[in-house]
């Protein structure tokens, strides 16, 4: 195989002299494409890192193996070129073709070109060659090939960077065991790169902030390391990492769409995180007036969004929000990321937001969020509870680029339109509905109805006094950025005087929970009831007579009077009363209820409402002689 290998690079080198002679007339389109590219290189902060992780997407690899890519650097100078430090890259591909070695020995004949349709990322045209950024030495080792390019140009064509040379030593396969480690066997292929001196720093940078979520949209590349080759592991100057992807393909189609679950983990030293990422990928069929000349073969936008459940895997202090197959370094303040074939600017750092084709994918996000966001929220068994971490998916905070803040609009109008909101239900089944039909209640009255469902009241009409009530377990303060931004407001004032009313909570709760009641009325009166319907709600417990307890409305009070007597003395007056008739105006709260009232903390505050809205006494027997 090397020895074809050899052969091979023996066959381009004279086509390349043959070439570059001065008499050959291509000599001067040749030398102008490789000085063009040469321009390009170093005319663009290209993130070299990046080009080489999407060159290994692009790969083909043997079946039945995980895709991996291994980045490692050392201090060790095995290409005897006096290198400060090397960079080596290993890929378990299936190895360089001849028709990938004459690609690479050229310009502009990339073997992608055209096949953006078919799952290729790459698209700049300048690929493997981005490392001329950090040497002037790149060095490939791949299925009996052995080569390395050179920037300066050579002696007998005059060309750079695409003249490749056979190595026979320095370094040799032993010197690149050493580094990868003797306990495994090498893969396919090996990139070598001894680093500019002024490169050093720049590239271990890069290495220490390659994203854990790197893998997120990549369809081959399962597993990433980074890491440091040095005698003495302390004296490591790289944050190492190694990322693992694993997809539970749990596929749902509908409206050309899919949904999985991608399980990342990530081990920097002494550490290692977990996170699980809701996948929704959905097509969009590209617009004629959002077409553009690089994408013209492509028919059909893939927009794919993912939804962190935990905390997000991270490196530094912020995560990108935006990513093309490879993350970008926007951050957009959105709960989820956005991953398309977005047009990026040429470092690779932000996509090109004025562009057409990428205000095309914009226009469509909206629409792959809300049907991811209703996937999420209703076509699931587990109970409503479970339900808050997905709402926590909602872009409530405001984005740093305006264009995303009309993608954020969009989402809300949209969102605000669909059944997605649990409403209170007691017969097990999950109720949705739009958030403008759904209403909040103050924490206190949610008290009263949680005890009063433990006591068996009956809460069945809740949701029928013209406003669907929010699942208890949505309404807590904690939740008030994601209900504000569905527009959720409280219910009306006037709602509380039908649910009293019609749950008959008065009667159907004990004692205490009647108090609590009484309580609630009391405290709110001023700012909630007053000028309400809630004056004509029967709420007042009375006795007339010896087991005979009746309601009244504030209202309808009047002319009774409500005593408060001792025990021993309201139960003798109600014998006089019942004996001669003579207190019809007189009436007792009931002594169960009198024993709550007196027991409740606040009813001195009760007490003080109810002799505001109606005739209240403290009866003695002295009273009763005044009485006809």
């Amino acid at each position: 195989m090397a020895e074809a290998a050899k052969q091979h690079i023996d066959q381009i080198r004279r086509t390349k002299f043959s070439i570059g002679g001065d008499e050959n007339p291509l000599t001067e389109d040749l030398h102008q494409a490789v000085k063009n590219l040469s321009a390009e290189l170093y005319a663009k902060d290209v993130h070299f890192l990046m080009e080489l992780i999407q060159n290994a997407e692009d790969n083909e690899y043997p079946e039945g193996i995980d895709p991996c890519l291994e980045f490692v650097i050392t201090s060790d100078d095995i290409t005897a070129t006096g290198a400060p430090a090397t960079l080596l890259i290993f890929n378990n591909e299936k190895g360089f073709s001849e028709k990938n070695i004459e690609s690479i020995c050229s310009v502009g004949r990339s073997t992608k070109k055209g096949n953006r349709k078919r799952g290729y990322i790459g698209e700049k045209g300048i690929g493997f060659k981005s490392v001329f950024l950090i040497t002037s030495r790149p060095y490939i080792f791949s299925k009996g090939y052995q080569i390395r390019f050179n920037e300066d140009p050579c002696s007998f064509c005059s060309l750079g960077y695409i003249v490749p040379e056979w190595v026979d030593q320095h370094p040799s396969p032993a010197d690149i065991q050493r580094i990868y480690g003797s306990g495994s066997s090498l893969p396919t292929t090996t990139i070598i790169l001894p680093l500019k001196s002024d490169k050093v720093k720049p590239v271990k940078e890069q290495l220490s902030s390659v994203h854990p979520e790197v893998l997120l949209f990549l369809s081959k590349i399962k597993r990433l390391s980074i890491r440091e080759h040095c005698q003495n592991p302390n004296l490591s100057t790289v944050n190492s990492i190694g990322i693992v992807s694993e997809t539970d393909f749990m596929t749902r189609k509908s409206i050309d769409a899919e949904s999985y679950t991608i399980h990342l983990s990530a081990c920097e030293t002494n550490s290692e995180k977990q996170c699980s990422y809701y996948m929704w990928r959905q097509k969009f069929p590209v617009r004629h007036e959002n077409r553009v000349e690089r994408r013209s073969e492509v028919e059909d936008w893939v927009i794919t969004l993912a939804f962190p459940f935990g905390e997000r895997l991270g490196r530094g202090d912020s995560s990108p929000g935006i990513y093309a197959f490879l993350p970008t370094e926007m951050v957009t303040n959105l709960p989820f990321i956005i991953q398309a074939d977005f047009i990026l600017a040429s470092s690779r750092e932000t996509i090109l937001l004025d562009d057409i084709w990428n205000q095309g994918i914009l226009n469509c996000v909206p629409s792959a969020f809300v049907n991811a966001f209703t996937s999420l929220v209703k076509k699931t068994d587990a109970p409503v509870s479970s339900l808050l971490p997905a709402f926590n998916f909602l872009p409530v905070k405001q984005s740093s680029y305006p264009k995303l803040n009309a993608v954020r609009e969009s989402i809300k109008a949209k969102v605000c339109a669909e059944e997605i909101v649990p409403s209170v239900s007691h017969s097990g089944q999950k109720l949705f509905h739009r958030p403008c039909e759904v209403g909040r209640l103050v924490p206190a009255f949610w008290d009263i109805l949680v005890k009063a469902r433990s006591e068996k009241a009956s809460l069945n009409n809740i949701s029928s006094h013209g406003i669907y009530v929010l699942d208890s377990s949505f309404d807590r303060a904690e939740n008030d950025d994601v209900l504000d931004f569905l527009g959720l407001k409280q219910v009306s004032y006037e709602w509380y005087a039908k649910c009293i009313q019609g749950c008959d909570l008065v009667r159907s709760v004990s004692e205490d929970t009647y108090v609590e009641v009484l309580l609630f009325l009391s405290e709110n009166w001023q700012s909630m009831f007053q000028g309400t319907k809630m004056v004509k709600v029967p709420i007042i417990k009375y006795v007339v007579r010896k087991g005979v307890t009746s309601l009244s409305s504030l209202s309808d009070f009047s002319p009774r009077t409500l005593c408060f007597a001792t025990v021993k003395n309201q139960e003798w007056l109600l014998d006089w009363s019942d004996e001669f008739r003579c207190m019809s105006n007189f009436v007792f709260m009931p002594q169960t209820t009198r024993t709550a009232f007196i027991a409740c903390s606040k009813k001195e505050t009760v007490l003080k409402w109810l002799k505001e809205k109606i005739k209240v006494t403290n009866l003695t027997f002295s009273d009763t002689q005044n009485v006809s």
